[in-house]
Parts: structure tokens; C-alpha cells; sequence
């Protein structure tokens, strides 16, 4: 008898610190961190209704702010930061507000990701500080900052952060993707950098932020989680609910190669459970990646977006924002593409930080131009949220903030004969349907027309590497492709010797006027038998 008493004993002592490891569930308390120490101390009291989420399901806390939700051995659980609080934030300004559990750590892959973090804490507790509930607010939007080297890295840094350091009246920033550029190594040098600009700083995932040795597509994400938390995640602002999710299917689940736009279920279950909590009035602002349009299957699996479309069915002021593709445009979705309700859903596809690929001649702050090849200049954009309801602001790196559109038209024309030369205006935020007017000197106001071309500025910035016999400092940009945001008009005929100033008027889908202008000559042609 005693010699079972001893076994089961050494028994229980041998298996005890493993306990932790077996438990279903974990609990703990959102609270009111009075004093911000990111402890709960005992006069401080738990929150009643904030949302928390394993990743999956999605609870409430109760009137004591407790909260059970299940685990498995590789769970994130994570507050959903509530209007009028904020959460606290790490060396690099990256919000805190989740607790990795991995007992087993993560597998073993070329770029450090997480080590056993051990058994559940008897209570996951998440410390909220109160904050003034603004309800009218704006965001700082990076697409792909994408560094492959730390040269590249100090280019953001210099191109991009050195501009908005310190910058005043910006709730938060956003980068949509595409952290660094497949060297995983380069998180923290782009951490340490962007956390510069001041501000509370959230992360997406990207296509160059996998883990490229992983054999599954949970397991795609490790390093960046160990740097970043969650790839799936929401936060709410005011009256809008930002929702983060990693729209990157890898290893492309077709050939087990490559990638595939698109959602696992359980991200998608994710959104479902997290909007039954959201009342239908507020503005959903979704965040991922890779862009939703496609023109056939090959980029975004037709069923995710739809299911998406579906979940959000019901709320009639929303947004989504993607990166990825290193064009700026804006992409409607209407009822022939799966969505439901009569106003179609907008999703802006932002111009990148990293322009394309840090390419171009060298600007004078010691950075490549890097134009993209639809010639939207590189920059970042401000999302401005006044209750449920937003506009967007694109700024161009190193230009004026009213630097909206660029003018392409020829320098002197001849004044007599054929002539087959134009007016181009590139309007960087500009769709389709917008109103694009111009006019020549004090001349009546004439409409431009939109078309879908190259923009010719940006064409001859690529030309001039083709032809030049001295080599410039820096890469030869990609060729250019065909920009959304194109309008032509034709150059008058009937001008008079001279120089002639042309100005150019685009009104936005937010009813706002931007103008810019330009001049050229008109002079007696040259007699070529001369």
C-alpha cells in the first residue's frame, strides 16, 4: 500500500509541471490599469463587455471582466482593444495586447520565432488604460515598406519616417504588408525605425513576411507573430472597428508552391464570431494584403471573398484597405461581384512606401525616386475618420502636400501642321469616375477624357536608363504598365505665338478640388529644306 502511495506520488510530482500544457481553456480578467504598471493591482477593476479572442471564437467579459475561452498548443489570446481605451505599447510603439501561448515552441525554422513559452498563467489578464474617446480621428497608411537590405531599410527610414517623426493629431499608423522583403532578420531594424514616426504602430502580413520553411499555412506566420502578435486581430477606434487579417494562403494549398490570396476557415469563423458583437451602424474598416480584385482565379480564391462579402452583408459603411501590388488604385465592388447591398464596397489598394522596389535615380534626400510604374509618386496616405464615415490623403514622398496630380504634355509645339501630341494628368488618388477638367490660359474649362495608358512622365524616367551611355547611381526602374488614374485632353490648335499656362482641376470621390498647372510654347515651325 505504501509502495502505491509513493508511486502515485512521484508520479503526480513528475507530471505536474506539465499540467499546464494539457489545460483546455484559459481565463483571466480585462481590467482598468489605473496606474499603468501592466499589472492588476487590487483596487483595480475588470471591464465589462470588452471582447477577447483566441483567434477563433470571441467572447465578452462578463460584469467582473472575466473571460474563458479555449486553447490549444499553439494559441494567441488577445484583447480587442475598446473605444475609449488604449493598450500599452512596447520599445518599438507596437500595441501589447496579447499572450502567445506555445508550450511546445515553435518549430524549428531558419528565422527565430518562439521558444516553449510553458503552461498557462492561472489568469491571462489584460490591463486597458483609459483614453479619451475620439470619434473624428486620423491614420497613417505605409503599404510595403519591403526592405531586402538594411541599405534599404535606412531608405525607409530616411525616405519615409524622417518625414512624419513627431507628426501631431495621428491616432495610429498602419503598415498593410510586405514588413521587410523575405529576410525575416530585418523586422527589428524596421521596427526600430518606424517607431520613430511616434505613434501607436500595427502590422499586417505579407507575402515577404512568411516563413518560407514552414509546411503548414498556421505555422507560415511564426516569425512574424514572435515580432509583431497576432496576424489576425481587431482594434476599435471612435465608431470604427478595424479588423486585421492575414489574406496569405501558403504554401498555395493547389501545388503546395507559391502562394494563394485568400483565408484558412477558422480566420474567416474569426470575423464571423467578432461581428456579432459589432452593432451594424459602425464603420468596418478591413485590412489585409493582398488585394481582393482579380481578373480570374489565380490571385484570390473566389469563395473567401465571397464569404467575406457575405459576413459583412448587413453593415453599410465600410472600407478595405491592401498594398501588394505596388500600383495605387481604387477597386468597387458592386452585386455582379458577389457584393450584396446596392453601394458598392471600396477597397483602396495604397500606393507603397517602398515605391517600386527602391528603384530611380537618386532624390535629393539620398533615396531612390522609386515611382511606381502606374507613376504614382512613393508615399503614404492619411485615412481620416470622422464617425463612421472616412476620406483618404495621399501624400508624395518629398513633394508638397498638394501635390496631387502631375501634368505630362510637350515642352513647345509648332503652330501650324499635324500634331499629334496631348495633355496627360496623372491623378494619384484619382478613379474613373471622377471629374478631371482643364483649361489653356484664361480659356473656357474643357473635360479630360479618362483613359487607361502609361503614364508618359514615368515612361521616359525608364527610357532615359535604355539610352543613356554614362550609368546612373541607383536601379533602372520596372517598365511601366497601365495606370487607372490616367486622364488626356488635346492641345487647342488655334494659340497664338507664345508661352501659354495650362491648368488642370480634378474633383475626388470625397467632392474635394485639387488643381495643378503647367505651360508650354507655341512657335513658328522650322523649315525642314533650310
Amino acid at each position: 500500500m505504501v509502495s502505491k502511495i509513493a508511486s502515485s506520488l512521484l508520479l503526480f510530482f513528475v507530471l505536474a509541471p506539465n499540467f499546464g500544457y494539457a489545460q483546455s481553456s484559459a481565463t483571466g480578467i480585462v481590467y482598468a490599469d489605473a496606474n499603468a504598471n501592466t499589472k492588476r493591482d487590487s483596487n483595480e477593476k475588470g471591464i465589462a463587455g470588452v471582447a477577447v479572442s483566441n483567434g477563433v471564437e470571441v467572447v465578452l467579459t462578463d460584469a467582473n471582466g472575466k473571460y474563458t475561452l479555449p486553447v490549444s498548443i499553439d494559441t494567441t489570446i488577445f484583447v480587442i482593444k475598446p473605444a475609449g481605451y488604449n493598450v500599452p505599447l512596447n520599445e518599438f510603439n507596437q500595441p501589447v495586447y496579447y499572450y502567445v501561448h506555445k508550450p511546445n515552441g515553435s518549430p524549428k525554422l531558419r528565422y527565430k520565432a518562439f521558444d516553449p513559452t510553458g503552461p498557462l498563467p492561472a489568469s491571462v489578464d489584460f490591463g486597458l488604460r483609459a483614453a479619451k474617446d475620439e470619434k473624428n480621428f486620423t491614420t497613417l497608411i505605409f503599404g510595403d515598406p519591403q526592405p531586402y537590405t538594411i541599405e534599404e531599410v535606412n531608405y525607409f527610414a530616411r525616405g519615409i519616417v524622417a518625414e512624419v517623426k513627431g507628426i501631431k493629431n495621428v491616432a495610429f499608423g498602419i503598415s498593410l504588408g510586405d514588413i521587410v522583403g523575405d529576410d525575416l532578420d530585418l523586422f527589428p531594424p524596421y521596427s526600430k525605425a518606424v517607431a520613430e514616426v511616434g505613434v501607436p504602430w500595427y502590422n499586417v502580413y505579407g507575402n515577404h513576411d512568411m516563413n518560407f520553411d514552414a509546411k503548414t499555412d498556421e505555422l507560415a506566420d511564426e516569425t512574424f507573430e514572435h515580432n509583431f502578435g497576432p496576424a489576425n486581430y481587431a482594434f476599435v477606434y471612435g465608431d470604427a472597428h478595424f479588423i486585421v487579417l492575414d489574406d496569405v494562403l501558403y504554401p498555395d494549398p493547389r501545388d503546395n508552391e507559391s502562394y494563394w490570396g485568400g483565408y484558412r476557415k477558422d480566420q474567416l469563423d474569426f470575423l464571423e464570431n467578432y461581428l456579432r458583437f459589432v452593432p451594424k451602424d459602425k464603420l468596418i474598416v478591413t485590412s489585409f494584403h493582398i488585394p481582393l480584385l482579380h481578373q480570374n482565379e489565380n490571385t484570390f480564391r473566389n469563395a473567401d471573398r465571397q464569404r467575406m462579402f457575405d459576413l459583412l452583408k448587413d453593415y453599410p459603411n465600410t472600407l478595405s484597405m491592401s498594398a501588394h501590388t505596388h500600383l495605387q488604385r481604387h477597386n468597387f465592388y458592386e452585386k455582379s461581384d458577389g457584393w450584396h447591398q446596392q453601394k458598392p464596397h471600396h477597397e483602396y489598394n495604397a500606393g507603397t512606401t517602398s515605391g517600386d522596389w527602391y528603384s530611380g535615380e537618386i532624390t535629393p534626400a539620398g533615396v531612390p525616386d522609386s515611382t511606381m510604374r502606374d507613376g504614382t509618386p512613393r508615399g503614404y496616405a492619411f485615412l481620416n475618420i470622422k464617425g463612421n464615415q472616412y476620406t483618404i490623403d495621399y501624400k508624395a514622398a518629398e513633394k508638397p502636400k498638394d501635390y496631387q496630380i502631375r501634368l505630362s504634355h510637350p515642352k513647345v509645339v509648332a503652330s501650324t501642321g499635324w500634331f499629334t501630341g496631348a495633355i496627360f494628368a496623372n491623378f494619384f488618388m484619382g478613379y474613373k469616375t471622377d471629374k478631371v477638367e482643364y483649361r489653356v490660359g484664361n480659356g473656357e474649362w474643357r473635360p479630360m477624357t479618362h483613359i487607361e495608358t502609361f503614364d508618359p512622365s514615368y515612361t521616359w524616367s525608364v527610357l532615359k536608363w535604355d539610352v543613356t551611355d554614362v550609368l546612373f547611381p541607383g536601379r533602372r526602374p520596372s517598365n511601366p504598365v497601365n495606370s487607372t488614374h490616367i486622364w488626356r485632353g488635346a492641345i487647342p490648335r488655334d494659340l497664338p505665338l507664345g508661352e501659354h499656362r495650362v491648368e488642370v482641376r480634378a474633383t475626388d470621390m470625397f467632392g474635394r478640388l485639387f488643381t495643378q498647372f503647367g505651360s508650354f510654347r507655341i512657335a513658328a515651325p522650322i523649315d525642314p529644306v533650310k
